[in-house]
């Protein structure tokens, strides 16, 4: 490489190597000058003395020691000493007009008076490959303060080839031992790494120096300071383009000891905190402190808007044997969009989405954004309430909703609008929101994850989610989410072999493929991997005030042979099929989520008979495995039973009767959710109506009376949207409910809003009858007055609250009216009325009611010294209460 020339006309190889300032003492002297004057600049002191000044008189010291080697070739160097001076006047120039050309763009002028190219060097410029640049937009440039005053630099010591190897191969663990301002002999070596830059300029306080280009992007001098400075910073001039900023590479680690401790040990609470991309002041200087997972990586780098989306100049360094890597980079903010570069074990690369990313683009682009919530909420008094009464002892009747098909189009906010007011209106205690963390396919439902804890972007920020699920509960409705920690999508930018191994999945591919899905199970044997999903589930409790997490997928987590041939799994080290690190998992991300958040509830979609989903974790069962700790368990026996007898014809029903008794033998073994979602309205299932027997007004009558039988079986509610008012069509993901069923022009619109005014007063009713709830887990709270009626297909039975006040509910699921139907009744009411007749008129039914109160006769009938006689509509449900 050329040498630079100093401003005394010598040449930096003449300066710092030819001529060795400790041969004479005027050297010395100079050399000390030079150094005091170096820390009058750096300190702000009065002194006179500039960078300049010193560096002529210690360039003057080195021509003297020098004169009499010169003064014997004098004859010979005359030529080639007016020949370099000529040089050296040319070079002096093409500097000045160099400094002026980059002050001038400062100012926002350099495009009229300079062309960009002019500010580089005579030598060739880097230039940002084409595809980069087409594919993003240079950062715009910033506002560079006043230029400081200039000083040479001398050349710093060479970076070692193994280190400048590893940094261009992204393989780095450690880049800033190497990158940043760093103490050594005779000075300060600042060194930084940016490709395509065409030049790198430090300014210390009121010393402004230009690094030495060392090529391929590497920039280094050598300052003749006492001590690496508190605070610098770096003008990066590109093409048309240059950037004023701090160096990532003087800050020490952002993360501290406890967060890796913790990390190291899988017990990190708020790993959110710890990892991903946290905006925050550090060392006094605002930014981004970007952290991720990968302990199989040989090198970790961040991309983004904000360095052309080229991770070469970015790496990140590793913090010791916990797998984190760490990066401060100053001056990002909320909205860049990053990604991490990953080097493979096979030294391959490979560009990932943030797993802890808070928000994310909308898809299908897929880069991970930073993000700081601005959001103040206001739902004190919801939460303060919450958890004055537990779950399983409240009302507590469900709408799920689909958000982005209730209202298509609906952002969060605008369904903040809408939501609330819809869900009071019908009188549910709450709504279940199908999953809104990211999801790459809309088809998935959002049971396909790859952001964890980032709700989706296609309806809006995160801080909008936040706002509709503030507004709901200033609505008084409780929030519940989906939640899928069992599986994930093999999407190559997102968790699949994330840092080039298998990490978040199990080793084992029989273990990690899921064999029903197409997707990857996690490996809940890893520790790491518990604190990701533990932490994923306080995350969304903690931060979006969510009021439960409805686990789903529980059966293919809890059982090593799900949907798995023999030969196709192994068992557990005791020879079971129970996934003992499942269960550990579920135990523990419930027992955490109970201890931290109060009032909230977890509830499993478990379809098989495991013992103990919602016994507490330190209680074991008859097999030995502690409770899994759930709060509720959505009963998918008492859904597949009750459908089937439903859809068989009355005449036929008798002859399964107990079909909708049945689950009275096993009711009071888990605390129980009655479940009719969106899966048992999809995928050729048929819609709640149309799976009934009939002409349209008894599929309507059934579905009316099997409604009235659901709430008032023991256990809670819950209802897929669009069966609140007979839709008759299976539910779409691409349209939503058929909304223009309730339209007043529509000819059958009365037929449908007679079902959704059914649901309003049921919840009314169901909400302001605590024998409908309070004693849900508790078989004291129910008696059958009679469950053998299957020639009559009805059923009657007694629900009792805490103080033994009942609700007779009887349903009579045949097509005709029985006239007189004598129930034993307790002694101790004087008389019973109508609550909810789900045959009434104004629902859509004959209107065959119990319009008086009944009062007991003294006749022992069903075992009980009293009855009453009732007149029993066809397909229909009667509650009847004290009067």
């Amino acid at each position: 490489m050329t040498p630079r020339t100093t401003p005394a006309g010598g040449s930096e190889a003449e300066s710092t190597a030819a001529q060795p300032v400790e041969k004479t003492s005027v050297a010395k002297r100079a050399t000390t000058r030079a150094a005091e004057a170096a820390e009058a600049v750096r300190k702000g002191t009065a002194k006179k003395v500039t960078a300049k000044a010193a560096g002529q008189k210690k360039t003057a010291a080195k021509k003297a020691a020098g004169k009499k080697a010169e003064a014997k070739k004098a004859e010979v160097q005359k030529p080639a000493a007016k020949k370099a001076a000529a040089k050296k006047t040319v070079a002096k120039k093409a500097v000045t007009k160099k400094a002026t050309a980059k002050t001038t763009a400062a100012k926002g002028t350099a495009a009229k008076s300079t062309p960009a190219k002019a500010a580089a060097p005579k030598k060739a410029a880097k230039k940002i490959p084409a595809q980069k640049a087409a594919r993003k937009k240079i950062p715009a440039q910033k506002a560079v303060p006043k230029p400081a005053p200039s000083v040479e630099v001398a050349v710093s010591p060479a970076l070692d080839a193994v280190d400048r190897d590893r940094l261009l191969t992204g393989t780095h663990h450690a880049p800033h031992s190497v990158l940043g301002a760093h103490p050594v002999p005779g000075g300060v070596a600042f060194r930084a790494f940016r490709p395509f830059a065409l030049s790198v300029t430090v300014v210390v306080g009121n010393l402004r120096a230009e690094l030495h280009d060392d090529g391929e992007g590497f920039f280094s001098g050598l300052l003749p300071l006492r001590e690496v400075p508190a605070g610098y910073r770096l003008l990066v001039a590109y093409e048309g383009s240059v950037q004023d900023t701090e160096d990532a590479y003087r800050f020490l680690p952002a993360l501290g000891e406890l967060d890796l401790h913790l990390i190291g040990e899988g017990r990190h609470e708020e790993l959110w905190r710890a990892l991903g991309a946290e905006p925050m002041t550090h060392q006094g200087v605002t930014g981004t402190r970007f952290t991720v997972w990968a302990p199989n990586a040989r090198g970790v780098s961040l991309a983004g808007t904000f360095n052309f989306w080229d991770g070469t100049g970015y790496p990140m360094r590793s913090l010791g044997g916990t797998g984190v890597w760490e990066l401060f980079v100053p001056g990002i903010g909320e909205g860049e969009l990053y990604k991490f570069e990953i080097t493979r074990p096979d030294g391959s690369k490979t560009l990932r989405a943030d797993p802890m990313a808070r928000r994310t683009e909308a898809p299908p682009n897929t880069s991970s954004i930073v993000y700081a919530s601005q959001h103040e909420w206001d739902d004190a008094a919801w939460l303060e309430r919450r958890g004055s009464v537990p779950v399983h002892e409240a009302p507590f009747s469900v709408y799920e909703v689909h958000l982005a098909s209730w209202r298509p189009g609906l952002t969060y906010r605008q369904l903040a609008e809408q939501l609330p007011a819809y869900v009071k209106d019908l009188g549910f205690t709450h709504v279940e929101l199908m999953p809104v963390a990211e999801h790459p396919f809309g088809g998935s439902w959002g049971y396909q994850v790859t952001g964890f804890y980032a709700p989706t972007a296609r309806l809006g920020t995160p801080d909008d989610f936040k706002y509709l699920v503030d507004a709901l509960h200033r609505a008084g409705i409780g929030v519940l989410m989906d939640w899928v920690p069992a599986h994930f999508p093999r999407d190559d930018w997102a968790l699949a072999e994330f840092d080039g191994r298998p990490l978040y999945e199990h080793e084992d591919p029989l273990r990690s493929a899921h064999p029903d899905w197409g997707t990857l199970e996690f490996d809940f044997g890893r520790r790491e991997v518990r604190n990701f999903l533990v932490a994923n589930a306080l995350y969304w409790c903690e931060e979006f005030h969510i009021d439960g997490l409805r686990v789903d997928a529980v059966a293919s987590m809890l059982y090593l042979d799900y949907s798995r041939e023999p030969g196709q799994w192994v068992p557990n080290e005791h020879g079971g099929r129970e996934n003992l690190d499942a269960v550990a998992f579920l135990q523990e991300m419930n027992a955490t989520v109970y201890r931290r958040v109060p009032g909230v509830v977890t509830i499993a979609e478990e379809s098989t008979a495991w013992d103990g989903v919602t016994r507490p974790t330190h209680v074991s069962g008859p097999g030995g495995f502690g409770g899994l700790g759930f709060g509720l368990k959505w009963n998918m026996g008492w859904m597949h039973d009750s459908l089937e007898y439903m859809a068989k014809e009355p005449v036929h029903r008798r002859y399964h009767h107990n079909e909708m008794t049945f689950s009275m033998v096993y009711a009071y073994s888990e605390n129980y959710v009655l479940p009719i979602s969106h899966d048992e309205v999809v995928h050729g299932k048929r819609s709640l109506v149309s799976k009934m027997p009939g002409d349209w007004w008894q599929q309507r009558a059934n579905h009316r009376a099997y409604l009235g039988f659901m709430w008032a079986h023991p256990g809670k509610q819950l209802l897929f949207m669009g069966q609140e008012f007979a839709q008759g069509a299976e539910w779409s993901e691409a349209h939503g409910p058929d909304w223009w069923l309730l339209d007043p022009a529509y000819g059958a619109e009365p037929d449908h809003r007679g079902v959704r005014d059914l649901i309003r007063d049921l919840n009314t009713v169901y909400r302001h009858t605590p024998a409908l709830w309070q004693r849900d887990t508790d078989p004291s709270g129910f008696e059958w007055v009679v469950g053998d009626a299957a020639d009559d297909n009805v059923f009657a039975f007694l629900r009792h609250d805490a103080e033994g006040v009942p609700l007779l509910a009887v349903s009579n699921m045949s097509p005709v009216v029985r006239d007189e139907y004598r129930l034993g009744v307790p002694d101790d009411v004087p008389a019973w009325h109508e609550a909810v007749n789900s045959d009434a008129a104004k629902y859509g039914g004959g209107d065959v009611t119990n319009p008086d109160p009944v009062k007991p006769e003294p006749q022992n009938w069903h075992g009980r010294p009293a009855s009453i006689r009732l007149t029993l509509p066809p397909l229909a449900t009667v509650w009847l209460r004290p009067a």
